[in-house]
């Protein structure tokens, strides 16, 4: 049962910002966020794009001990690396090419008050071991500088909508990253998950148009029963677009995007129709002959199949090895001598799966495939190994 709508005030660059609540995920969720406000330990707020981490972000710095200092967001995905650098801990004048001052960076900034890292799963590497030292010592050094270095007070705050176990497993996150970020950890429930606030979102977004107008209740069933996979923002989105489009003070189905309109499609199809591709390919090396190089990489490369596809192979072929890749090679039809190459060619693509999952076995890869899509072609027709290692998408 939804809980009694409420609104949220949440201070915002220009003035406070809405923030409605009208389900109980999300007021359990107000209340962990304003438990977190009482400490500084450092918060990791996950969630899909558009459900409002930044806002979740934001309470917590209103409600705590820093409200009177600055609450700094940086966006990690919208820099590239260097600029990232510069942006978090300064430069001085004659760095690099541009630099024509010095720059106090945001870290800097947000001295005695908070910074808000939004998508810090796209840091690279290397900037990831830049904030990891930063998250250990507090000093920092601004790019280009010989000066001794800085201490800075700042509380951190960080968001993404990643999956940063599966980022570490494929090597492109550090975990002890992780364990110093998710000091306390906030997922913020999908819009799909908490409907009872679709309407009372709905209305908001009317009144923020200064329009009297109101949602038939098709048109209301219509936004309740979407997945909307944009969550709020898209939400909102749609909402403008059907006041603006509808002439009478009555949105109806038809000023909805067909989308909407549509009864929706389950999703476990795509699904399953990676675990299809896996089962036959699966099959298709273990008991009908193929090998990998010469017959399910030429399928990669050709884009027949994706990395989804591949990386499915790869987890059923962990289930039956319980984990170990080396003895992938002989199940899939190499030379041991192909080790390195294999896990080359799965990091570079980003197909790989995480061993520690499989340790212990399971029975997946020897129930029957269900060969709902068309077999695989004869060994025959299938070309050999004969193209160099390229990106597929």
């Amino acid at each position: 049962m939804a809980s009694d709508s409420q609104t949220v005030s949440v201070p915002g660059a220009g003035g406070a910002v809405p923030f409605i609540v009208a389900s109980a995920p999300m007021t359990a969720l107000i209340d962990a966020a304003d438990r977190a406000a009482l400490s500084d330990g450092k918060v990791l707020i996950t969630g899909e794009s558009g459900v409002g981490k930044d806002l979740i972000a934001r309470r917590i710095h209103s409600r705590s001990r820093r409200a009177g200092f600055a609450f700094v967001p940086v966006n990690c995905a919208g820099l590239t690396e260097s600029l990232l650098e510069s942006e978090l801990f300064g430069h001085v004048k004659g760095s690099f090419t541009g630099a024509y001052r010095d720059k106090l960076g945001k870290l800097q900034t947000a001295h005695r008050g908070t910074i808000f890292l939004d998508e810090v799963g796209e840091m690279s590497l290397r900037m990831q071991a830049m904030l990891l030292r930063f998250l250990e010592s507090g000093e920092i050094q601004a790019v280009g500088s010989d000066a001794r270095q800085a201490t800075v007070d700042v509380r951190v705050i960080a968001a993404t909508n990643r999956n940063l176990a599966e980022l570490i497993a494929a090597g492109q996150f550090r975990e002890d990253l992780l364990y110093r970020l998710r000091v306390i950890h906030l997922e913020v429930p999908p819009l799909r998950q908490r409907r009872d606030e679709i309407p009372v979102l709905v209305n908001f977004f009317i009144s923020r148009t200064h329009r009297r107008a109101s949602f038939t209740p098709e048109a209301m069933e219509a936004l309740c029963r979407y997945r909307w996979p944009g969550n709020v923002r898209e939400l909102q989105n749609v909402v403008e677009q059907a006041m603006w489009l509808s002439r009478a003070d009555l949105v109806d189905v038809a000023q909805l995007p067909e989308v909407l309109r549509v009864p929706p499609q389950p999703i476990r199809p795509t699904r399953e129709r990676r675990v299809q591709i896996a089962d036959e390919l699966y099959t298709a090396l273990v008991n009908g002959g193929y090998s990998f190089w010469d017959h399910i990489y030429p399928l990669f490369l050709s884009r027949d199949i994706t990395r989804h596809d591949m990386r499915e192979l790869v987890r059923k072929g962990l289930s039956t090895t319980r984990g170990n890749y080396r003895s992938l090679l002989k199940l899939f039809g190499m030379s041991s001598q192909d080790y390195k190459r294999f896990l080359n060619f799965l990091a570079a693509h980003e197909c790989g799966a995480d061993f520690r999952a499989f340790r212990h076995g399971t029975a997946e890869a020897q129930r029957p495939p269900r060969l709902l899509l068309p077999p695989l072609p004869a060994k025959a027709s299938l070309p050999a190994e004969s193209k160099p290692l390229i990106s597929a998408g």
